[in-house]
């Protein structure tokens, strides 16, 4: 057990401890999902790192790292429509879009492609974990509710396009016809 691996392994055990303060109606909870959904974040960032500098990576982290960070960012986003802060057909879309491309990568992989997460990708996950609007400050909300609008229309419109990219690049480096039997195809 390296630490790439411990720290991965603490942002999926972050997870329900996020979800509780960020439902709950004290401020100064929303307070403290935010600094633990920041940690989080940054162990994301900091288990690859550590990883690759020190030569740790492993098939387990390549595998878990990717989960720990879809699941952070769901439970975070349903538990942001529970407490009316965000609309649900927005999170339907990108949890949505972790479920198909989960499901794109392994049939690819099944097949012996590997698509890699690309800067898109990354850059969705990145304006996923900016959406915080729950926690700001007391007296700032107005302010930051269209700062925070803008970055959860960001990610909206990066979700979209790197889901679409994943799609455009599995389409490009998979023998489609050797995922259905001739005779199933057109069914």
């Amino acid at each position: 057990m390296n630490l790439p691996m411990q720290l991965t392994l603490g942002r999926i055990c972050l997870v329900p401890l996020v979800v509780v303060f960020l439902i709950s109606t004290d401020s100064i909870h929303a307070l403290v999902a935010a600094i633990l959904f920041a940690a989080a974040a940054v162990t994301d960032w900091l288990d690859g790192l550590i990883a690759r500098r020190r030569g740790q990576v492993t098939t387990l982290g390549k595998l878990l790292d990717p989960v720990a960070d879809k699941v952070l960012v769901a439970a975070a986003l349903i538990s942001l429509v529970q407490v009316g802060k965000i609309e649900a057909w927005i999170v339907v879309v990108m949890v949505g879009r972790e479920f198909a491309v989960t499901g794109l990568r392994s049939v690819s992989a099944a097949q012996g492609v590997v698509i890699a997460a690309s800067d898109l990708a990354k850059y969705k996950t990145f304006s996923q974990y900016l959406i915080l609007e729950k926690s700001v400050p007391v007296g700032i909300e107005a302010e930051f509710s269209y700062l925070s609008r803008g970055m959860l229309w960001a990610a909206l419109i990066l979700t979209i396009f790197s889901g679409i990219d994943y799609f455009v690049r599995f389409y490009r480096g998979t023998d489609l016809e050797a995922l259905v039997r001739e005779d199933e195809r057109w069914r």
